[in-house]
């Protein structure tokens, strides 16, 4: 547990517990909003450290409150992202959120220190002019939105070069499942030319297949830059109806058959017979099984296994699961695989652009389902979906 705690640190460099009855406290009044996380600790120690180390002249109150203790507090003070660092005196309110609080103290100390100053200027001397404070009001407002537009214009910038890369990867990932079928097509064009009895109907076969291979391989990388390029926050326009997912899965698992050998995989499946029916949008569905079973194929070694199973959970959902014996994906990170854009570092030379994943969750919170990844590091990972029973 996190030790939640409120303190004083007065001039001398030493702290004491706040008198919360009384109102003649002048000084620099702070909120540090936390996670019941770990980490939590060194947020709160370093940012105690840093306010004793600091020279000030009048007292400063700073007090830890956990956010899942006190949820309310997050609306009121429209904080958005923990750990967030609340200044509540002197007025205007300001807030400093992320992991770089530190850095954002040293910026801002300085002139937080000048507006102490003004404001016990103001209460001690009669008959103070107002337009001081006003102004200083103005200024410490000026800076807020100047700070605010600092990390939007960041934000923006991250986006922009996000986009020249996908473009970039785009073209040259494109190249080769292009030339590909163009050969494929090619060769299969020559095989048609020839007379009845010289055509090799087995050869024939397999060029259709190599050509719809790297045709549907096309199809998923414009489909993951077109989601991509609506942005994270466009809505999806889910057309649900029931759905039974047996045929579904088999007609995916069907066409995923056709590049088994490339890597002497083995596919194991269970697929019950008494599922009940979904409601769900079938194209988006079979676009979320697709991707699992892409990362599936993209990480197994040569003569691993890849399973795909369903399971009637619960009476309001079934589950699907999709597991292979691959390199696995370190505790660390297995919630930020599912964030736009983030790739492992172990990834940057593999196809693809960290995509897939980011859209599979909006597809299945659509759905109301959730979708979650079991895995141990060097033995393999299991990626599970659920969707609702049709009624």
């Amino acid at each position: 547990m996190v030790d939640f705690k409120s303190i004083v640190l007065i001039p001398n460099g030493n702290s004491v517990k706040p008198d919360r009855d009384s109102d003649a406290f002048v000084g620099l009044k702070l909120l540090l909003f936390v996670e019941e996380r770990s980490r939590s600790r060194s947020y709160i120690k370093s940012i105690e450290e840093y306010l004793q180390n600091q020279p000030n002249d009048y007292p400063i109150s700073l007090e830890t409150l956990e956010v899942g203790e006190q949820p309310h507090l997050l609306e009121h003070f429209r904080l958005v992202a923990t750990p967030s660092l609340v200044r509540i005196f002197p007025e205007p309110r300001i807030t400093l959120s992320g992991t770089n609080l530190i850095a954002q103290l040293k910026n801002c100390w300085f002139y937080w220190q000048q507006e102490l100053r003004q404001v016990q200027q103001d209460h001690d001397r009669e008959g103070y002019a107002p337009d001081s404070q006003e102004t200083s009001a103005e200024c410490i407002r000026l800076r807020d939105e100047v700070f605010q537009l600092k990390k939007e214009n960041e934000a923006l910038q991250e986006q922009l070069q996000f986009k020249d890369q996908v473009l970039a990867m785009l073209a040259h990932d494109l190249r080769s499942p292009l030339t590909a079928a163009s050969i494929a097509i090619e060769t299969l064009e020559m095989a048609q030319n020839r007379p009845p009895g010289q055509r090799n109907p087995s050869l024939i076969e397999q060029l259709y297949k190599q050509a719809r291979s790297q045709t549907r391989a096309m199809n998923r990388m414009i489909t993951d830059i077109l989601q991509a390029a609506k942005g994270s926050n466009s809505q999806l326009q889910l057309q649900c109806h029931p759905l039974p997912l047996q045929p579904l899965c088999r007609a995916v698992l069907a066409e995923f058959q056709e590049r088994l050998p490339e890597k002497s995989l083995h596919l194991d499946q269970d697929i019950p017979q008494d599922l009940p029916q979904v409601f769900a949008d079938e194209e988006l569905i079979r676009q979320v099984l697709i991707n699992l079973l892409d990362n599936a194929f993209k990480y197994t070694p040569p003569g691993g296994t890849i399973s795909l199973s369903l399971l009637h959970r619960t009476a309001q959902k079934v589950q699907i699961s999709i597991e292979d014996n691959g390199p696995g994906i370190p505790s660390e990170k297995r919630d930020r695989i599912f964030e736009n854009h983030f790739r492992l570092q172990r990834d940057r030379d593999q196809e693809g652009y960290g995509l897939g994943l980011d859209l599979c969750r909006r597809v299945i919170r659509a759905h109301y389902g959730q979708l979650w990844v079991d895995s141990i590091v060097n033995e393999g990972s299991a990626f599970h979906f659920t969707l609702p029973v049709y009624r």
